[in-house]
């Protein structure tokens, strides 16, 4: 491999002679050889929008030349393509504060801003983190990301998710069959007022994570190291902030109070606390799915869905629910990222916090996992729910919980005695009914409808 020399204040590194990153990012590539886990390509294209918006803001402010803007515009716009990433090659496990990130963007662009340059027209410090800091940029560069993933991945798939779910109800409304409470039968439930829970688990959800964005919206740029705006000129967290909602078709804002926003990460915590709930619904949605498929001849069977795969290496013609098994290691990958978030968060000392790359990390790994997880589930398993009419009625009509339906005619207790003792001599509710001399035939005809107890 061939090498240049790239400087920094701390001397000379060498730096492989293809890549635009210098002497910081090299640094950081030797000192933290951990895990393997590269910074989210999502903070990347996050960079590259709050690098170019500080670079329009700085030459709106009369801070940087028109050339200089035009090389950095261009070069960040490759970056926010996704066309440099394999010039981001840092790990999460390093500084808390994301500074060789930082840097790792301020180097990229500018090597890549002079070649499309042709000269030697920019400086990583002095032209592409005009303004900024690592302290105010990566919690920046954290909040667009965590935005754009919300709204761009996640919202349009929930929104899909309900409409699906939606269909089934119009779908089920006729169909009535045993409800459930403890794993045990209960009394009648329509199979769309089932899947109504399904649904609005996910509306409320989703509302949630709305509720959330508000918060997400504000930016720490502006407040430099500790928050107090050293070296940005006035209004800059004002003006970027604008540049970024122009870059990004979003409404970002400056955050009102840059200490917070340094050293605080509750409106991660929030959001996440959001996906948290998400992932918790759906872990249930699946749960209901796999009992109601379960089967076929031995388990409850009420419904169909589709068969995908071979479900055994040793048991032929055998089919799993393997979709909803996936999206329930979702939603435990989720809970576990958490508590990583929520501990994150907890670690501010005075004026940072410094556990900002593993926040975030788990935090769009959460998005991600929730975003692709649900477009599998829905696609290969959801829009596929079909129910078994027959069976549910057979499971409906030999359900003892019908007995419920007998309160008003002859008490709770004259309605236990005949349940237990059609379950012990294994007879119908209305035999037992009768020979216990509760009702009539005729009266027990009259007044038992399954169908009508929804």
């Amino acid at each position: 491999m061939e090498y240049r020399i790239e400087r920094d204040s701390m001397g000379e590194m060498q730096v492989p002679a293809d890549r635009y990153w210098a002497a910081q990012t090299q640094r950081s590539v030797q000192n933290f050889p951990i895990g393997g886990e590269v910074m989210p390509r999502e903070i990347t294209e996050a960079f590259g929008i709050l690098k170019k918006a500080a670079a329009i803001t700085n030459n709106r402010l009369g801070k940087l030349s028109n050339e200089k803007l035009d090389a950095i515009k261009q070069a960040c716009d490759e970056v926010i393509s996704g066309n440099l990433n394999d010039h981001f090659p840092l790990v999460v496990w390093q500084t808390g504060s994301g500074t060789q990130s930082n840097m790792n963007a301020n180097e990229v662009i500018a090597n890549r801003g002079n070649e499309i340059a042709g000269s030697k027209l920019l400086h990583p410090n002095d032209d592409i983190n005009m303004s900024q800091s690592s302290n105010d940029t990566f919690p920046t560069a954290m909040h667009i990301a965590a935005v754009m993933t919300i709204e761009d991945q996640l919202l349009p798939v929930m929104s899909q998710f309900i409409e699906t779910l939606k269909r089934l109800e119009k779908e089920n409304d006729d169909v009535v069959k045993s409800g459930r409470t403890h794993l045990q039968d209960a009394t009648p439930i329509k199979f769309s007022q089932e899947i109504s829970g399904w649904r609005n688990m996910i509306e409320k959800s989703r509302d949630m994570l709305i509720l959330a964005l508000p918060g997400l919206k504000e930016l720490a740029l502006g407040g430099t190291a500790v928050g107090t705006g050293l070296n940005a000129p006035a209004n800059f967290g004002e003006e970027v902030a604008r540049a970024v909602s122009e870059i990004t078709a979003k409404d970002f804002v400056t955050a009102d109070n840059k200490f917070h926003s340094l050293t605080a990460k509750d409106e991660l915590v929030f959001a996440h606390g959001a996906l948290k709930a998400l992932a918790a619904n759906l872990m249930k949605i699946a749960n209901d799915i796999r009992w109601l498929a379960s089967g076929p001849r031995c388990g409850l069977g009420e419904i169909f869905i589709p068969e995908n795969e071979p479900g055994s290496s040793i048991m032929p013609g055998k089919v799993n629910p393997t979709q909803c098994e996936a999206i329930t290691m979702v939603a435990v990958q989720v809970m576990a990222n958490d508590v990583a978030v929520g501990m994150a968060a907890s670690q501010g000392n005075f004026e940072l916090n410094v556990y900002m790359p593993v926040s975030i990390y788990n935090f769009l790994q959460s998005v991600r996992l929730l975003a692709t997880g649900m477009q599998s589930f829905h696609d290969n398993c959801v829009v596929g729910i079909m129910a078994d009419r027959e069976k549910m009625k057979h499971n409906l009509h030999n359900s003892l919980m019908l007995v419920t339906a007998l309160n008003p005619y002859i008490g709770y207790d004259n309605a236990a005695k005949t349940a237990k003792k059609a379950h012990k001599e294994n007879i119908s509710l209305k035999e037992a009914c009768v020979s216990l001399g509760f009702l009539t035939a005729e009266k027990f005809d009259e007044v038992f409808k399954p169908e009508e107890m929804v």
